[in-house]
């Protein structure tokens, strides 16, 4: 994804995120994954359990999608992190609302 590096670091996420993003990698992924976490180009700035009731709400609200809960945690993070962006290549974002009916702000590959 070029639009990647374009978006200004450190990269904020959660543990769901890493978890869904270390499965669709695979071994491969790990020592990346690694070395931005090293690095702290990566953090890890989001707890589930100070979000669990609205996160759950989300899934709950889009369980027709349906909705991860990594993604659901990113949707949170958007409506708590100010000028939060998410990188994906997920077109559900193109869905998922935050605050209820605001666009989530995404980088999408073409």
């Amino acid at each position: 994804m070029r639009q990647a590096a374009e978006v200004r670091r450190p990269w904020h996420c959660c543990e769901a995120v890493l978890t869904e993003a270390l499965f669709l990698l695979g071994k491969p992924g790990l020592p990346v994954l690694s070395t931005l976490l090293r690095r702290r180009s990566l953090q890890v700035s989001f707890s589930f359990a100070d979000h669990q009731e609205p996160v759950l709400a989300l899934m709950d609200k889009y369980a027709d999608v349906p909705m991860s809960l990594a993604d659901a945690c990113l949707v949170r993070m958007t409506e708590v992190l100010p000028e939060a962006v998410v990188l994906t290549t997920d077109t559900d974002f193109r869905v998922y609302r935050r605050h209820g009916r605001q666009v989530i702000p995404c980088i999408v590959p073409p």
